[in-house]
């Protein structure tokens, strides 16, 4: 078996996993729901947002936080949502752990080339 048949192979493993299947369910029952599916939207928004301002140092008002934080609890209410958010958290951390298991093999080389790059600006900083 050729390394893109075990891809075809994986790609067809995640489709009949539990937490596949759970999050393309629950997306699906999102869908159906135009006030769920304007909460995701509105939070998803938001997030970009504080997030955003963050990584640009802007400091995020305490307040700003709190909105979020009560936009979150307020969702949780919302069985749909709680039920998408779930089900894509968990979708999130399956992927997560696949990807580092096919990333493992650059792990060497990429380490090797972090090895080298190091011991280059050593040797440029003693000149």
């Amino acid at each position: 078996m050729n390394t893109y048949d075990y891809a075809h192979a994986l790609a067809k493993a995640i489709k009949s996993s539990p937490e596949y299947k759970a999050y393309k369910e629950s997306h699906e029952q999102l869908e159906k729901d135009s006030s769920a599916k304007e909460m995701i939207s509105d939070f998803r928004k938001n997030q970009w947002e504080l997030q955003q301002q963050k990584m640009s140092g802007i400091e995020v008002p305490p307040e700003k936080e709190e909105r979020f934080s009560k936009a979150l609890e307020i969702m949780s209410l919302n069985m749909i949502v709680k039920k998408y958010l779930e089900a894509e958290y968990r979708f999130s951390i399956m992927l997560t752990d696949i990807q580092k298991i096919i990333s493992s093999p650059l792990e060497e080389i990429i380490s090797q080339e972090m090895v080298d790059q190091l011991q280059k600006n050593k040797e440029q900083q003693k000149e």
